[in-house]
């Protein structure tokens, strides 16, 4: 902005100009923020442009937040998504390098109409489990074992104790932007819907898939409950990926071989623009203007 130096001005009109300008500004409208807070699967990592604010989080501008953001009525736009974010991370800054990223909940406030949150995974490790289970020999017993063990699922235990978290994020979103809609966005689908898998494309053997397909669903539902008890709105995005999973030769999520920029067990580019247009479409249902 430029500053232009006036050599002469009488005090009556400094007082018109200040009221004049008074008026004006407490005539315009606060501006309305659609803001996207998540993980990786909200960020976007390796595809093509990263941002660099900061560099670690590792955000394209080809995520579902810029896909969905054109789409929806916000005059203006925050992301701050950030891979590897867990739900601690929209209270306290994530430690990323360079970095840090500072709380996510830090760009909320009355002016936010819209939030969008993709959160959850990482508070169990889905990802890291998918690629842990890879094995190379067909023949192996798999990764069941280790989570499973006396019965106890390691995994669903994991995912009940995030419930409460998720909570947590809602309540204190709904604090921080009581004005907003709030939309909680589920994971796509990254297991095939059906079938042993397709090792060793991806080499995660017929056991293993059937019990990482239970998983993520239980993780999807999960979300799914506590933004329908704490007054928010799910997006399901499981639904419309069926069929684009790890092992589709069309697929929206990478295998743990990545073939296009993004990264392993992953949204690529078009997996980011599938949910991006299903979330529009949510936010579109509910936020009328």
């Amino acid at each position: 902005m430029k500053v232009h130096r006036i050599r002469r001005l009488s005090i009556g009109a400094v007082a018109l100009a200040a009221v004049v300008g008074i008026g004006l500004t407490s005539c315009e409208p606060a501006p309305d923020t659609y803001v996207a807070l998540g993980d990786s699967y909200t960020a976007g990592p390796l595809i093509l442009n990263q941002s660099l604010e900061p560099l670690g989080c590792l955000r394209s501008d080809r995520n579902y937040p810029r896909i969905a953001k054109p789409q929806i009525k916000a005059a203006k736009f925050v992301d701050v998504s950030c891979s590897g974010a867990t739900t601690s991370d929209f209270f306290e800054e994530q430690g990323v390098t360079p970095g840090p990223n500072p709380p996510q909940f830090n760009a909320l406030n009355a002016n936010t109409k819209v939030v969008t949150i993709g959160i959850g995974g990482n508070d169990i490790g889905f990802s890291s489990i998918v690629k842990n289970c890879a094995t190379l020999d067909p023949f192996s017993s798999g990764c069941k074992g280790d989570y499973v063990v006396n019965g106890v699922d390691a995994l669903a235990k994991k995912i009940d104790a995030t419930a409460p978290k998720i909570d947590k994020v809602l309540v204190e979103t709904k604090k921080r932007a009581p004005n907003a809609k709030i939309f909680v966005v589920g994971y796509p689908t990254i297991i095939p819907e059906t079938g042993s898998g397709c090792w060793p494309v991806v080499p995660i053997v017929a056991g293993d898939i059937t019990y990482l397909r239970g998983v993520a669903k239980k993780l999807n539902a999960m979300l799914k409950a506590r933004a329908v008890a704490n007054g928010a709105t799910y997006v399901d995005t499981a639904t419309s990926s069926i069929g684009h999973d790890m092992c589709s030769s069309s697929k929206w999520v990478e295998a743990i071989v990545p073939t296009t920029d993004a990264a392993p067990v992953h949204p690529n580019a078009s997996g980011m623009r599938n949910t991006g247009n299903v979330v529009a479409t949510a936010i579109n249902a509910v936020v009328t203007s």
